[in-house]
This record gives structure tokens, C-alpha cells and sequence, in this order.
């Protein structure tokens, strides 16, 4: 009722600002089109359908614009209103702490730990195994500019502010006022941006979800795993480890974009610890406020006493000492600020590293631990404790990401260079190893003067050069993982390596001993590449000039899988099953080598990259290769989503917090997640992966004019000028099927609603299976439903893909395709898998219709169909004229209509890339 209220009271704003600005003849079209599209959805009528097409295909191109953005807008404002909901249920859960606890949160993994019976024992070591690394990506699936999600959380926060039960009322009536001001703002903001973000706006805009939410929430989840240890398990104080962290591409990832230079590169590092500094800053600042204690009330350590008056000498000189003496801890802060203040400079009097801050921090909490109160704690100075360890100087551990063909044409120059072999590219696999281990293997440098290479070659090194040079400037930290994309041998590995290498940053000595401070990472993407998996990590593990570095990396080695293009070459179902089984293989073999693996998990924001709840993803993967860490990517508006305002952070982080104790206490306990599959679901979902593949690449590479249909039935040219990322829609500029980047492939599906990346072939892998499998298949696959994660995780994304697809409307981007033919029995044939699919994920769940087991996304789904529909039908038209309009002065004007029914499709959809 409450969700209802908000999003009835903002529409009846909305409905205001449209009078308003465009008069009872603006708002009677949005309401006719609206009400028309309700109807159809309510009922389906064929002449009320046509109804509606035609209302839409009349509006007058003086008005069509004002009537796009009125439902894009709507979106906006629903957005918030759930958003602004599901803060409210959770605050509900936090009122008192015996209240009912809230599903997926801290309190309710800790509660099972207790009642489970773990000891403490157990328990900590459960903690000590946590370890989880949020990876910020520019993957460019974020329609909404920036300025417009600023109006948005104040528009939120004014939601928040209604809420309270005691607002006076003159206090209500300018939230109000001001909230209508707000909508009209938005109304009056231009959603489209009208240049190409560069890299470092990208940087910026990253930097914006640590500086408004990240910094304070990440403490705060930490706190609160303690906190609800110590309620629970009260014999033992515990102390939590520094296991959620967040790390970024933003300004590293030179796959595929030109613009990541060394130089863009290094202007990253030193924005992020330009904002570490300029928070640390604001929170000593507040803790020597304080800190007021005074010698003259209380008994401070004299040796710490002694140590500020050391530094006080050494340190700063006149009035830039604090001036009352008794006031020692603000003497010391006087210190900090002063040294914290020239980070970044060549002072001498600047922290080097932030374990300088840090090692100040816990002496002042040595020395205040003598005279508090017993039992109680510092949070404020605990909080910051905890910031300088998990952010340092650094903020977010940057990886640095590469094409392996990249790397393979430097080795191969080189080597022509200085006459080792004329051309190492041409070489078979194992004479390129046996060349690779010999390059290594020799302390002296390969490389001849920087000018006696091609500008290409120059380039590469520039980045490894530039690693090393961070390494010395922001610390180790700063860049600790290389990533190669398309990663198919081993020797692409071995290549990076080699240029580590040449740069300083991988080192081997006279006398065998090995020194790096780089981890270099494969990127398995495509099906192939997953089943070949195991068997390239076993041949680098085998040799010992890479088994070294690992072993000098702390025994762990990161592994990259890729959601997106494994979906894009096999199917969302083939691709998850390779995923998982992938993970397997690699696991127990790296067992054999006593090496520990952190799965780094490239996964998008949309389904058929892999998207979903945070905590789900989790849950859906292997238990037993959790135990050495995760990694995911959170990009695009999944950044929005989830971060952009505190309490839904808090909330996000907390349910991966639980879902990560949850799946770990597993593998302590050895069930059965943990020992292996059962026979029978293991030989079953190969059986539907196999007809599920054949399936899907029939008709992606099987049919010859799937890519015409693909190009025409959706907005794909038309997304080129939505200027939402700096890297190119496809490598190389090619239009090539295989070059095409996954995001706008799926993109692409999703605006047109087929959607056929998230669910597509599933169908016919489920009836195959149930057609082949005798008398129990189908009790198979409810067990497998039940008692599987990953299994019921699948099942559960396909549910939302099936929902956020719509049949209806997608049949309208048929009559893009010029050739009706194509059109005609491409599209049937995707109807008819669809209504398959549906079919058979209703009989595995036992549900009667889709999503029924989340009623409240059920309902959202519901809520916005109508108002997405006209958009649909908007773009139809618009993108058939478009298309037929010569070069004129209506082209642009038309083409700013596309994108902006584009933009309100994403809002309508959410998790569109």
C-alpha cells in the first residue's frame, strides 16, 4: 500500500508538470495511451490493440517527444518509488533486534551459525575464509546521465524525509513543495548527452559511488558482521577481517578502447587517491573535534605523550602546532592532518604509504583504550581504522586488462628484434612455451632501446612500464592483477609475464629466487575456451618458472570467466553450465598443485550476461571455490541501482555478506553441495545443455539470415549514437557477428523485447531432456529445482527473462525486417521456443505463472508492461522512419526520438546490459 501511495502521489505530480508544460492537450494524449494501454494489457482486444497503434502512430511529431519523455520519466519515478520501498521494509527489520529478521541479512547467517552449533573455533574460521572483491567496470549499459540520477536521489531522500511518523505538518508541506519542485527539474533536464563520455568522465563518475556511499558503507557492513557476532557468540570478542572490498576497471581496461593510455591510466590513480585523501582528511578533521580529552581529567599513556612531542618537533613548526598542551590527542591529529595534507607532494614531512596513517590511527586507540569506559567501543575511530585498511592511499585496486593478441604481436617483435626467432606468432604452442620458459629463466633484460620498436610495440611496454612506476607511487596495491582477454594457450599467459619481466615488475634472480608484484590472470570467455580451461592452467602449473611466480603471489592464482560472449557464442544455458563445470575442473585440479584459486566473475547487469542479484550469483556457484575468494563485476546501472544511495548499498553488501557466510559454512560442515553433484543431475543438465546449444547455434550461425534479421528487427544502428561509453560498440570497427561486443548484442535484444540472449534454446533443452528422459525425468529436474543453487538460480533468471520479454510487443519489430519472408519465420520461430520455455520452466518450478515466487518483482513487472508498450510501439514507428528519411532536416530530429524511447525502455526494463 505504502509502494502504491508513492508511486500514485509522483504520478499525480507528474500528471501536474504535463499540464503545465504542455497543457490539458498533452496530458489527455499521455492519459488516452495510457489508459488505452492498460486496456490491452487487462484484456486483450484486437481492435482496442490497433486502437492504440494508432493513437501512437497519430501523434503529432510537434508533440511526440513531450509524450516519450512523459512515460521515461514515469520509470524514473518509479524507480525511486521502490527503491525508497525496499529501504523502508528494511529499516522495518532493524526497529528492535528481536523482531522478525530480515531474509538475507547478516543477523540471519549469524543465527544459523548458532544454530547449526559451530563453535567458535568453527566460526572464525568460517570469517578468516570470507572474501569478496567488487569490481567497478564502464561497461557502457547506463542510459541515465548523471545529472539526471542526482534529481533522482533528492527525490528519493525527500520520500525518506515523508516517511517519519512525527514531521510537523509546515515541515511536510515544503518536503512536498520541494518534491514537486524536483519533478519538474527532472522534467526540465535534457536525458541525452550530447558527447561521447571520455574515459576520465568515466573515472569520475566511479569515483562518485565511493565519495557519496562506498567509503562509509563498507565500514558499516564490516561493523555490522561484528556487532552480530558479539550479540550471538558473546564468549569471545571478535574481530572481523577485511574480507569486502571494491576494485575497479574504470580507467585500466585497454581491451578494445584506444583512449586507456598509460597516461589516462596514471590520471586514475591519482584521482582515486586524491579522493582516500580527501576523506581521510574530513574524518581526521571530526575525530580531533573529538578527541577533547584532556591531561588535567584524564591519565594518558606518558610514553604516547612522549611520542607526539617527538613528532611535534619533527613535524611542524609555530602556530601549526595545536596550541592547548593537556589536549595531546589533538596535538597528535595536528600532526596527521599535516602529514596527510602532503601526500602526493616530494615533501619529506608526507605518510609514504597508509600504513604510516594507519599505524597512528591504533596507537591513539591504544592509548584511549586505558581510560574508556570497559566495554565500549570508538566506532568513529574504529570506522576510520578500518577505511585507511581496506582504501589505503590507493582507494580501489585498479586491474589492468588486455587483448592477448596484443601482447603475442610485442613477443613477436621483440623477438625478430633481437634475433631469437624471426616469427614467434607462427610458432606451434609448445615451441612458443619452451621459447617463453627460456626468455624467463634468464635474469638478463630482452629489450633493445625503446626507438628500435613500432610504435605498437612502444605502446605495450608504456603500460607495464607505468605498472612498475605505480607500484612506487601509490603502492603495491594500486595495480595488482593483469587480465588477458581471450585467453586460449597458455603461452598467452606466459607472454604477459615476459613483458612483467622486461619492466621490473616480475624478477628473476642469479640465485632462483623469484620476486613479483603482479598476478597475471587469464579471461576465459567463449565455450571453447571454458572447456579448455583446466587443461591451460594444468600445463602452467606444470612448469616451474610459473608455478614460482603463483607461489610468490601467495600460492593464488586469479582465474577471469566471462559471461558474455560464452552466452553470445552458446546460449545463456549451455554458457552457465560451462561456467560452473569449468569451475569444478579448474578447482580440483588446482588442488593437485596446492594452489588456491579466486574466480573472478565477469558478469553484466542484464540476464543473458549473467546479471541478477548479487547475492544469488553467489549462491549459484560452486561452494567449494568460494573458499579462496570472489570477484564480480558490478557496471553500468547496476552502479545506480545498488550504490548510489546508502541504505540500499548497506542492504545490497549485506546480502552478499550473508550469502558468502552461508555458502562457506558449507564447505566447513562438508555437505553435500560440497562432496559433488548427484550423478543423475549432472548427466541430465549435460543432456539439455547439448540440445540447448545445437538449438540456439542453428539458428544463431545456422541460419543465413539471422544476422539481417538480428541487424533490422532491432535498434542496433541507432544505439551507436546513444553516447553512453568510450569504447567502441565492436573490435576493430568490424562489423563482423564475432566482433560484436556482447553488451550492445544484448543491448540491442532487450529494447526490442525478444531478449533471446537471457532465455533463448532453454525450452528445447528442457523438453528434449523431459522427451528422452523416461518416467522420472520431470522429478528429476523438481529435485534439481529444490535442491540445487545453481540449478534453481538458472531456473529463477529464465522466470525473469521470460517475464521482462514481452511476445506482443516484439511482433511489432518484425515489420522492421525488409524482407517479410525472414522476418516472418524468424520470429516464429522465436514465439513458438518462447512459449516452449515458459512451458517447461512452469512445470520444473511448480508455479502457475512466472515469478511467482517474488511477488513483489511480479508486480513491478505487471505495473510497468503498459507503460512500456507505447514506448515499444513509439520506437517502431520512429525507427521505420528513420529508415526510410533521407539526410533532412527531419532526420535529426527523429533520430533524438529514437533515443530517447530507448533511454525510457532501459528505465521501464532495468538490467538492460
Amino acid at each position: 500500500m505504502q509502494l502504491r501511495n508513492d508511486v500514485k502521489k509522483l504520478g499525480n505530480i507528474l500528471g501536474e508538470v504535463l499540464k503545465n508544460h504542455g497543457g490539458e492537450t498533452l496530458f489527455n494524449k499521455v492519459e488516452d495511451i495510457r489508459e488505452l494501454a492498460k486496456d490491452v494489457r487487462d484484456q486483450y482486444d484486437e481492435e482496442k490493440y490497433n486502437q492504440l497503434k494508432k493513437e501512437i502512430e497519430t501523434v503529432d511529431p510537434s508533440m511526440r517527444q513531450q509524450v516519450i519523455r512523459a512515460f521515461s520519466i514515469y520509470f524514473h519515478l518509479v524507480n525511486i518509488a521502490e527503491q525508497n520501498h525496499r529501504i523502508r521494509r528494511s529499516q522495518f527489520y532493524r526497529l528492535e533486534r528481536d523482531s522478525d529478521v530480515q531474509r538475507h541479512s547478516v543477523q540471519e547467517a549469524i543465527l544459523a551459525l548458532k544454530s547449526d552449533n559451530h563453535d567458535d573455533e568453527t566460526v572464525q574460521k568460517i570469517i578468516d575464509d570470507l572474501s569478496i572483491e567488487l569490481i567497478m567496470t564502464a561497461h557502457p549499459t547506463e542510459a541515465t546521465k548523471r545529472t539526471v540520477l542526482e534529481i533522482q536521489k533528492r527525490i528519493s531522500i525527500i520520500l525518506q524525509k515523508l516517511d517519519h511518523p512525527m514531521l510537523p505538518y509546515k515541515k511536510r508541506r515544503n518536503l512536498e513543495e520541494t518534491l514537486k519542485n524536483e519533478v519538474t527539474v527532472l522534467w526540465q533536464t535534457d536525458e541525452l548527452r550530447h558527447r561521447k563520455p571520455t574515459v576520465l568522465d568515466e573515472v569520475k563518475n566511479g569515483l562518485y559511488y565511493f565519495e557519496q556511499t562506498l567509503f562509509d558503507v563498507l565500514p558499516a557492513v564490516h561493523q555490522e558482521l561484528e556487532d552480530q557476532l558479539n550479540d550471538y557468540f558473546v564468549n569471545k570478542q571478535w574481530k572481523v577481517p577485511n574480507f569486502l572490498n571494491f576494485g575497479s576497471w574504470i580507467g585500466g581496461d585497454r581491451d578494445g578502447n584506444p583512449f586507456v593510455t598509460p597516461k589516462v591510466t596514471w590520471e586514475t590513480l591519482k584521482l582515486q587517491r586524491d579522493l582516500a585523501v580527501k576523506k581521510y582528511d574530513e574524518g581526521l578533521t571530526e575525530l580531533m573535534k573529538r578527541f577533547s580529552q584532556s591531561t588535567t581529567r584524564v591519565d594518558i599513556p606518558e610514553e604516547f605523550i612522549r611520542h607526539v612531542e617527538e613528532q611535534e618537533k619533527q613535524y611542524l613548526v609555530g602556530r601549526e602546532k595545536w596550541q592547548i598542551e593537556g589536549e595531546v590527542y589533538r596535538r597528535k591529529f595536528a600532526v596527521m592532518l599535516k602529514r596527510l595534507r602532503q601526500v602526493g607532494s616530494k615533501s619529506k614531512h608526507a605518510y609514504d604509504h597508509a600504513e604510516e596513517l594507519l599505524q597512528d590511527l591504533m596507537m591513539i586507540q591504544d592509548a584511549s583504550s586505558e581510560h574508556n569506559l570497559e566495554g565500549t567501543k570508538l566506532k568513529k575511530l574504529n570506522k576510520m581504522i578500518r577505511q585507511v585498511q581496506l582504501f589505503g592511499f590507493h582507494l580501489a585496486t585498479l586491474d589492468v586488462r588486455n587483448h592477448s593478441g596484443e601482447h603475442e604481436a610485442a613477443i613477436t617483435e621483440m623477438l625478430r628484434v633481437v634475433g631469437i626467432t624471426e616469427d614467434y606468432a607462427s610458432l606451434s604452442e609448445q615451441e612458443k612455451l619452451d621459447l617463453l620458459e627460456k626468455v624467463l629463466k634468464d635474469p638478463r633484460p630482452l629489450m633493445l632501446l625503446n626507438e628500435d620498436y613500432s610504435e605498437e610495440t612502444q605502446n605495450i611496454f608504456d603500460v607495464f612500464k607505468m605498472i612498475q612506476s605505480a607500484h612506487d607511487e601509490f603502492g603495491k596495491r594500486s595495480i595488482e592483477v593483469y587480465l588477458v582477454s581471450m585467453t586460449q594457450s597458455a603461452s598467452d599467459l606466459l607472454e604477459v609475464l615476459v613483458l612483467a619481466k622486461e619492466a621490473g615488475i616480475y624478477r628473476l634472480h642469479v640465485d632462483g629466487t623469484v620476486e613479483s608484484s603482479i598476478t597475471v590472470a587469464p579471461l576465459l570467455e567463449t565455450v571453447d575456451d571454458l572447456i579448455a580451461g583446466p587443461e591451460i592452467m594444468r600445463t602452467l602449473f606444470s612448469m616451474d618458472v610459473y608455478r614460482r611466480n603463483v607461489a610468490e603471489r601467495g600460492d593464488h592464482q586469479e582465474i577471469m570467466l566471462g559471461y558474455s560472449d560464452g552466452s553470445k557464442d552458446g546460449g545463456t544455458l549451455t554458457a552457465n553450465w560451462k561456467l560452473f563445470k569449468a569451475q569444478q575442473e579448474i578447482h580440483n585440479m588446482a588442488r593437485e598443485f596446492d594452489v588456491g584459486l579466486k574466480f573472478f566473475h565477469g558478469r553484466g547487469g542484464s540476464l543473458g550476461r549473467g546479471g541478477g542479484p548479487l547475492n544469488r550469483s553467489i549462491m549459484s556457484q560452486p561452494a567449494e571455490t568460494l573458499g579462496d575468494g570472489v570477484k564480480i563485476t558490478e557496471q553500468g546501472e547496476v552502479l545506480s541501482s545498488r550504490y548510489m544511495l546508502g541504505d540500499i548499498a548497506f542492504r545490497n553488501l549485506e546480502q552478499a555478506a550473508s550469502a558468502l557466510i552461508q555458502a562457506t559454512s558449507t564447505v566447513h560442515a562438508g555437505g553435500e553441495m560440497v562432496t559433488g553433484l548427484k550423478p543423475e543431475w549432472e548427466e541430465a543438465i549435460e543432456s539439455i545443455s547439448e540440445h540447448s546449444l545445437k538449438k540456439y547455434q542453428d539458428l544463431v550461425f545456422g541460419d543465413k539470415d539471422f544476422l539481417t534479421y538480428f541487424k533490422q528487427t532491432t535498434p542496433l544502428n541507432e544505439l551507436r549514437e546513444l553516447n553512453i561509453g568510450s569504447r567502441p560498440m565492436s573490435r576493430k570497427g568490424s562489423e563482423k557477428f564475432e566482433d560484436l561486443r556482447a553488451i550492445p548484442w544484448v543491448f540491442a535484444w532487450t529494447q526490442c523485447r525478444q531478449m533471446i540472449p537471457a532465455w533463448y534454446a532453454s525450452g528445447t533443452g528442457f523438453a528434449s531432456y523431459l522427451e528422452n528422459g523416461g518416467d522420472k525425468a520431470l522429478e528429476t529436474l523438481q529435485e534439481m529445482y529444490e535442491k540445487w543453487p545453481f540449478f534453481h538460480s538458472t531456473i529463477n533468471n529464465l522466470q525473469m527473462a521470460l517475464m521482462k520479454a514481452d511476445m506482443m510487443a516484439a511482433k511489432e519489430y518484425v515489420q522492421l525486417v525488409e524482407d517479410k519472408e525472414i522476418g516472418d519465420r524468424i520470429f516464429g520461430d522465436i514465439y513458438d521456443e518462447y512459449n516452449r520455455t515458459k512451458e517447461m520452466i512452469l512445470k520444473i518450478s511448480g508455479s502457475s505463472e512466472l515469478l511467482d515466487f517474488t511477488p513483489n518483482i511480479q508486480g513491478s513487472v505487471h505495473l510497468r508492461n503498459p507503460y512500456v508498450d507505447p514506448l515499444n510501439f513509439m520506437q517502431v514507428d520512429l525507427i521505420q522512419k528513420l529508415r526510410e528519411t533521407e539526410e533532412d532536416e527531419h532526420s535529426e530530429e527523429i533520430l533524438t526520438d529514437v533515443l530517447l524511447t530507448i533511454s525510457g525502455v532501459a528505465a521501464g526494463l532495468l538490467n538492460t546490459g
